[in-house]
């Protein structure tokens, strides 16, 4: 299933693309404007239930007439991995940590596919930093690593647009990573039924149609189910909450020269077998 959460004629509500058109959850169950609410009444199995029964009757959203949000809008939890391609690693300097890193973004930090990046007034060093998302659809704490994808809804690509200078002020780097509107999810999110292994996916970012970032996930420093375990050590993990795994090297900052999201870019994050996440930038009005 490819899921995803909108701005339609009707409001916000949450739905699955199916045969190219939206079928909105909210039509199975009208509680279900809310794609973490969904996962946690009834799970990835009972939402597939709900689109079976609906298929043949519900109408169908054309793609084209709604406003893509975040694919979790209403997140309770944005955990990041920071430093978990070792070519990003070596890029930046940094020692290797026994741990992962882990630090977190504000769910209104973020904007949906193809709307806009809005680089703040406060800086002109916006980075582009491609991730592949995580999407919790059963929660809990302590859970094993091989237990790991038990708990995952499906996967998605992000942006993890960053303000350097800001990020840069001390070793901490929740201000450059929290400016209003300078990350991206989506477009959707696709179930592992039909995503697969994490693992097996390969991440591509592309600025201006310039590749800039391509590394296959298999190449995480911590494994999918390390992070998920060791996150879900320290706090309890609930549906609808997202963790991003992480970036491969080439990031703008590390470049000679430097290369900076601007006005006018245009920044493509690829996952064949997800889907393509891309954004406009502006400055901020």
């Amino acid at each position: 299933m490819k899921l995803l959460s909108y701005r339609g004629p009707e409001g916000e509500s949450c739905g699955a693309l199916v045969d190219g058109g939206i079928v909105d959850l909210a039509t199975a169950n009208p509680g279900w404007r809310s794609f973490a609410l969904a996962l946690a009444d009834v799970g990835t199995e009972g939402i597939a239930r709900a689109l079976s029964e609906l298929a043949s009757t519900a109408p169908r959203l054309a793609l084209g007439s709604v406003v893509l949000r975040p694919v979790v809008p209403d997140a309770g939890k944005i955990l990041c991995v920071g430093l978990n391609f070792e070519k990003h690693r070596i890029e930046t300097g940094r020692e290797r940590t026994e741990h992962p890193v882990i630090f977190t973004r504000f769910p209104d930090t973020f904007v949906g596919h193809d709307t806009q990046l809005v680089r703040p007034a406060e800086s002109e060093r916006f980075d582009f930093e491609g991730e592949l998302a995580l999407v919790i659809g059963r929660g809990g704490r302590r859970i094993a690593r091989e237990k790991a994808l038990d708990h995952i809804a499906g996967v998605t690509c992000l942006n993890d647009g960053s303000i350097r200078d800001f990020q840069s002020h001390t070793h901490q780097f929740t201000p450059g990573k929290n400016f209003p509107a300078t990350g991206a999810m989506g477009p959707w999110v696709v179930t592992l039924d039909e995503a697969g292994d994490p693992a097996d996916l390969e991440l591509t970012t592309r600025l201006n149609g310039v590749e800039v970032q391509r590394a296959p996930l298999s190449d995480l420093t911590y494994s999918i189910p390390e992070i998920v375990a060791y996150c879900s050590s320290w706090t309890e993990l609930r549906p609808g909450d997202v963790i991003a795994t992480g970036t491969p090297g080439g990031i703008g900052a590390r470049r000679e020269p430097q290369m900076w999201m601007k006005p006018g870019d245009l920044c493509e994050v690829e996952i064949p077998g997800v889907g393509v996440l891309r954004n406009t930038i502006t400055d901020e009005a």
